[in-house]
């Protein structure tokens, strides 16, 4: 299966899992579930379903709920979307924004700015770095 197949299928899965967890999931305590991304397997068996929360003390208890869910989700899923299989589902905490943050502090200790400088990339100073007075 091609990789933009697979692309498009992660992220039609990811879009659906979010609305129907805040909208037709009736267990409030998955509405705080943040999906940051979905990774389907080159077969459609099994889809491992990354999220976070704003709180990350209720990681651990957030994952047994969405544990808890899968089920009616998937039949939900099998509802809106038009695949021949629809995967099982495998849900994870996303750590990459911690990660992030993580990366960001040691920088910051550093003295190095994690951002990129305000005016790198704009039209304003485009060519004039490099201006060797050839036109071409």
């Amino acid at each position: 299966m091609g990789t933009f197949r697979m692309a498009r299928i992660n992220k039609q899965l990811q879009r659906e899992i979010s609305f129907l967890l805040a909208q037709r999931i009736k267990n409030d305590s998955v509405k705080s579930a943040i999906i940051t991304g979905v990774d389907c397997s080159r077969d459609l068996e099994r889809a491992r379903v990354f999220f976070t929360s704003l709180v990350p003390e209720e990681r651990e208890a957030l994952l047994e709920e969405l544990q808890s869910v899968k089920g009616p989700l998937r039949a939900m899923l099998g509802q809106v979307l038009r695949l021949r299989h629809i995967p099982s589902l495998e849900f994870a905490v996303d750590v990459s924004t911690d990660y992030g943050g993580h990366i960001d502090d040691i920088l910051h200790r550093l003295g190095m700015d994690p951002k990129l400088p305000s005016d790198a990339g704009t039209e304003e100073n485009y060519g004039e770095e490099d201006d060797d007075g050839n036109d071409a």
